[in-house]
C-alpha cells in the first residue's frame, strides 16, 4: 500500500510496542506533559516558519529591485538609451521655439523612434515633394513611361515661386529623370507642376495612403503666390516612414530606391539639417520653405549608425528661430547616434548608385498596385 494509504489504517502497525493500562490519573499527567511538549515544538515551528517567511520575502524585495534596476537596461541597446535620453532634450528646444514645430528622429529602419508632435497634420512646403518623385519611380516601374521620356512645358506649369524653369519658353521638352532632379535638388516649382500633370495628382495621394502614409496629402499643384499651398500637407512620422522605405531600398524596388537616395543627395539647400554636422557627411534629405514655414527631412549616413531626421516648423514669426530649432536638433542627434555607434560593432552602410546605374526594373516591391487612374 501507499504511504497516503497507511493515514487511513485503523489496524494496530505490525511490530508496533503494546503498552500496560495505566490508571486514569497517571493518563491525565502524561497527557498534560504530552499538551506541554507538543506546544513548544508548534511554537518553535511557527517561529521558524516566521522565521523563514521573513527572509523569502525580504529576498523577493531584493530580486525585484534588482529586475527594475539593474536587469531592465541591460535589454536596451546602447541606441535606445541614447534615443531615450535624447527625447527630452529634443522637447525642451521644441517648447523654446517660437511656432509649432514637429520632430520625427529613428534609425534607417524605422525602428526605435522617437518624436515630438510626430502625428500632426503641418505644411509640408516643398517636402511634399518626395511624395512626386516616389510616384513618377512608381509609374516608371509599372511601365507607363521611362526615365527617358520626355515632357512638355506648358503655360499653366509655371510657378516662378523657386526655380529656373518658369523662365523657360513654353514648348521646351525635359526627360522625366531631368526633371526629377531639378525638382528634388534645385526645388523647382515649375518641374513639380510639369511631373505632377504627368503621373496625376490622384494617384500621388492615393499612393501615399497606399503606404499608410495618412497625414501626407498634394492639396494641388505648386501655386506658391496662392493660399493653396498650404494644402500640401504632411507629417513627421509619414516623412519618416517614408525615408525609411527609401532607406532600406524597398520602396518600389532596389535600383528605384537607389537613384532617389542619389537624387536627394543632390540636395542643394544646405544650411538646415546639414549645417552643424561634419563636412563631406552623405545626407540625403529634402528642404521646405513658405513665409512662416521652414522644413528639413532626410537621412543621416553615419557610418555604423545611418539615422533618419525629419524636422517641420510653421507659423514662425521668423524663420531663424526654424533654423535655430533645427540646426539644433540636428546636432542634437548626431552626437546620440555617434555615441551609441561607438557602443556597437559598425555595421557597413551600403552606398547607393548612380543615377545612370539606376534605371528601375519590375521586381518584387513595397508598391504593388493594382491599377493607375488616369490623370
Amino acid at each position: 500500500m501507499s504511504g497516503i494509504a497507511f493515514r487511513f489504517v485503523t489496524q494496530t502497525p505490525i511490530l508496533a510496542p503494546r503498552e500496560a493500562p495505566v490508571s486514569g490519573v497517571r493518563m491525565w499527567h502524561r497527557a498534560t506533559s504530552y499538551f506541554l511538549i507538543g506546544s513548544v515544538i508548534v511554537m518553535r515551528l511557527a517561529f521558524l516558519a516566521l522565521f523563514a517567511a521573513a527572509v523569502f520575502i525580504a529576498a523577493g524585495n531584493t530580486a525585484s529591485k534588482g529586475l527594475v534596476l539593474d536587469t531592465q537596461p541591460t535589454l536596451r541597446s546602447p541606441l535606445q538609451m541614447r534615443l531615450l535620453a535624447l527625447e527630452p532634450q529634443l522637447r525642451r528646444l521644441a517648447n523654446r521655439t517660437p511656432g509649432l514645430v514637429a520632430i520625427t528622429v529613428s534609425d534607417v529602419n524605422g525602428e526605435t523612434p522617437i518624436d515630438v508632435n510626430g502625428d500632426v497634420n503641418l505644411p509640408a512646403a516643398s517636402v511634399i515633394k518626395v511624395a512626386v518623385m516616389v510616384e513618377v519611380m512608381r509609374q516608371v516601374w509599372l511601365g507607363r513611361f521611362g526615365l527617358e521620356r520626355e515632357v512638355t512645358l506648358l503655360p499653366q506649369d509655371r510657378d516662378c515661386g523657386y526655380g529656373a524653369l518658369c523662365d523657360m519658353d513654353a514648348g521646351m521638352r525635359y526627360s522625366v529623370l531631368n526633371l526629377v532632379r531639378i525638382m528634388i535638388a534645385n526645388s523647382d516649382n515649375t518641374a513639380t507642376n510639369m511631373l505632377i500633370r504627368l503621373v496625376g495628382r490622384q494617384n500621388i495621394n492615393e499612393t501615399m495612403a497606399g503606404l499608410g502614409l495618412t497625414q501626407t496629402r498634394l492639396g494641388d499643384s505648386i501655386r506658391s503666390w496662392d493660399t493653396s499651398i498650404r494644402t500640401e500637407r504632411t507629417s513627421t512620422n509619414d516623412m519618416m516612414r517614408l525615408l525609411s522605405m527609401i532607406g532600406q531600398r524597398r520602396l518600389i524596388n532596389e535600383a528605384a530606391s537607389n537613384l532617389m537616395l542619389s537624387i536627394l543627395l543632390e540636395q542643394r539647400h544646405n544650411q538646415l539639417l546639414p549645417e552643424p554636422l561634419p563636412k563631406g557627411l552623405m545626407i540625403a534629405h529634402k528642404t521646405g520653405t513658405l513665409h512662416d514655414t521652414l522644413n528639413d527631412v532626410g537621412i543621416v549616413g553615419l557610418e555604423g549608425s545611418p539615422y533618419i531626421i525629419c524636422v517641420l516648423t510653421t507659423h514662425l514669426d521668423d524663420l531663424d528661430d526654424g533654423a535655430r530649432f533645427i540646426r539644433r536638433a540636428s546636432k542634437a542627434t548626431y552626437d546620440a547616434f555617434v555615441q551609441a555607434a561607438m557602443a556597437q560593432p559598425i555595421v557597413p552602410v551600403a552606398s547607393p548608385t548612380t543615377p545612370e546605374e539606376a534605371t528601375p526594373s519590375p521586381e518584387e516591391s513595397t508598391l504593388q498596385p493594382d491599377t493607375i487612374q488616369t490623370p
